[in-house]
């Protein structure tokens, strides 16, 4: 049989041009650009340009809130009572209110005895206090050791409850929630949370319990996060500053202003009256901390954030437990505000504004917007552009707007002030994971309620460091490969070395750069990496 003719199958401009890769690519560009490339970048363009603008509104809305808080000194012992709880002589200890100290575990090998620890430390009278460890782990040997370390307390006149279930349904939502069926609780007045890698310090209760005691409207009061591991990697870094923003701000602003935040799942104080009216703990998402937030606030009650009352934890240090993480956090609160919109709409209980606040702020700029914008402007639409000149992003959207929401956002840690450009890219990167996490809780598919539990490594690192060379862990691909980090990084690096070739709009540099964040991610060279033992 002849061979057939390579002219017969190609196009003749395609046979003239089959050696230059780059040409063929322009001709194949060419065939679809006008009708249909074209008229999808530019709806993209414009989406990402509307809610960009709506995002920069935001944080500078939220800016300007916290420098007036700073200036007019909108302290929390001056917008509600606080007296510190004194002995009684006639009724002794009884004068303090029960406290109830929740510790949810799930196979805490590295950190169980750092939260009982700093539960048992603090200071409160010992007849007044019941700390309730919530044992779900799977590993027998765990529990054996959680236990052992509950009873060791016990032993040093400490009121601790070692407690299991049968299943894990709910899991940590799942967990508190059969806590509180206990008898003994039911004489108690308010809970403290405390997940197991968080150590409050010994006078925690006796700064937050009295704003509830003397404040009846107020349901929970929420401390804030400072972390032990900030400095052990350049990931745990760029953790630090996203994090440090959310408390010194967004906590912040909306304390002051609408006596209303998510709750944070843990370093918090509730009124167990509050979590009973809103009712209870519930498991339909992943966020179960925020949905009883929602539902007690739309039952009428405030929150108090304090700033100055920290509570040391730990980052995630792998890149694993980071993105699982992540997913948990971004999947959660849109499928939360999916169930939980009209409820909201409908509510008689709070104001106009404050509806509007939660459903406008809250949830549709900070957990929707700011993950899909961040995607799609700087990974889609940005790069894309350099191979459709037609399409031109107006200076103000791809500059002055993201320059000042970086600015903004660094605010809470300057410490890393120099670090934003890393920081920058980091996000961006981890933008991917967020905003498909934010579509699987829109459209409650997929993995809308897996629950992967954060792993901690607490000293883990400093225990290997100390022992003999350990062996040269064997590489795994699934666990040092990201194949969709790669192919975006692939795409993004393409757009670079043709805007440096042919383009005209000179984005190569922020390209190249971005293209090597998703590299480095994408080959595993990101975070802690745990030797096999």
């Amino acid at each position: 049989m002849d061979q057939v003719s390579s002219a017969k199958i190609f196009p003749e401009a395609f046979t003239a041009t089959r050696d230059d890769i780059l040409e063929q690519f322009g001709l194949i560009l060419n065939l679809i650009r006008a009708p249909l490339i074209v008229p999808i970048l530019n709806v993209l363009l414009f989406l990402s340009l509307t809610l960009s603008v709506m995002l920069f509104i935001e944080r500078v809305y939220m800016g300007i809130v916290i420098v007036l808080v700073k200036i007019f000194g909108r302290k929390p012992d001056k917008r509600y009572k606080w007296e510190p709880i004194k002995d009684d002589l006639e009724l002794g200890s009884s004068a303090y209110p029960m406290v109830l100290v929740q510790i949810p575990m799930f196979n805490e090998k590295e950190v169980y005895k750092l939260s009982i620890g700093a539960a048992a430390g603090l200071s409160w009278p010992s007849d007044r206090l019941i700390i309730q460890v919530l044992d779900d782990s799977t590993d027998p040997m765990i529990k054996d050791l959680v236990e052992l370390e509950c009873q060791r307390w016990a032993n040093k006149g400490i009121n601790v409850k070692y407690e299991t279930r049968e299943d894990r349904k709910g899991y940590k939502s799942g967990a508190l929630k059969e806590g509180m069926k206990r008898s003994y609780v039911k004489q108690c007045d308010y809970v403290a949370i405390i997940d197991a890698d968080f150590q409050p310090e010994a006078d925690f209760l006796w700064r937050s319990i009295p704003f509830l005691a003397h404040n009846p409207e107020i349901a929970l009061v929420q401390a804030r996060w400072v972390f032990v591991n900030a400095d052990e990697n350049l990931m745990t870094r760029m953790q630090e500053m996203s994090l440090d923003y959310h408390f010194t701000v967004e906590q912040e602003v909306g304390s002051s202003t609408y006596a209303f935040f998510g709750f944070n799942g843990t370093a918090g104080v509730w009124r167990i009256a509050a979590i009973n009216e809103a009712g209870g703990w519930k498991d339909r998402t992943t966020v179960e901390d925020m949905d009883l937030a929602v539902r007690a606030s739309l039952k009428g009650w405030k929150f108090l954030y304090l700033g100055d009352l920290k509570v040391k934890n730990e980052l995630p240090s792998t890149f694993k437990a980071y993105r699982y993480q992540q997913h948990r956090w971004s999947c959660g609160p849109a499928n939360l505000f999916r169930k939980m919109a009209m409820e909201i709409v409908r509510n008689k209980k709070v104001t106009l504004w404050k509806k509007f606040y939660v459903i406008y702020s809250f949830f549709f700029v900070r957990k929707i917007i700011a993950h899909i914008v961040c995607f799609v402007l700087y990974c889609v639409v940005i790069p894309t552009t350099v191979l459709i000149p037609e399409i031109e992003i107006p200076l103000w959207g791809a500059v002055y707007i993201p320059c000042t929401i970086t600015i903004l956002n660094a605010v809470g840690t300057p410490r890393s002030f120099h670090l934003m450009v890393f920081w920058i890219l980091f996000e961006n990167v981890m933008s991917l994971h967020r905003t498909k996490a934010t579509f699987i809780g829109l459209l409650e598919t997929g993995r809308v309620n897996e629950w992967v539990v954060t792993e901690k490594l607490g000293d883990i690192m400093k225990t290997k460091a100390g022992t003999k060379a350990p062996k040269r862990p064997r590489l795994r691909i699934g666990e040092r490969l990201h194949l969709l980090e790669l192919g975006i990084g692939l795409y993004i690096f393409f757009c670079a070395c043709y805007d440096y070739a042919f383009g005209k709009s000179n984005f190569f540099i922020y390209l190249f750069l971005q293209s090597s964040a998703f590299f480095v991610i994408g080959f595993g060279y990101v975070g802690t990496f745990v030797p096999s033992s």
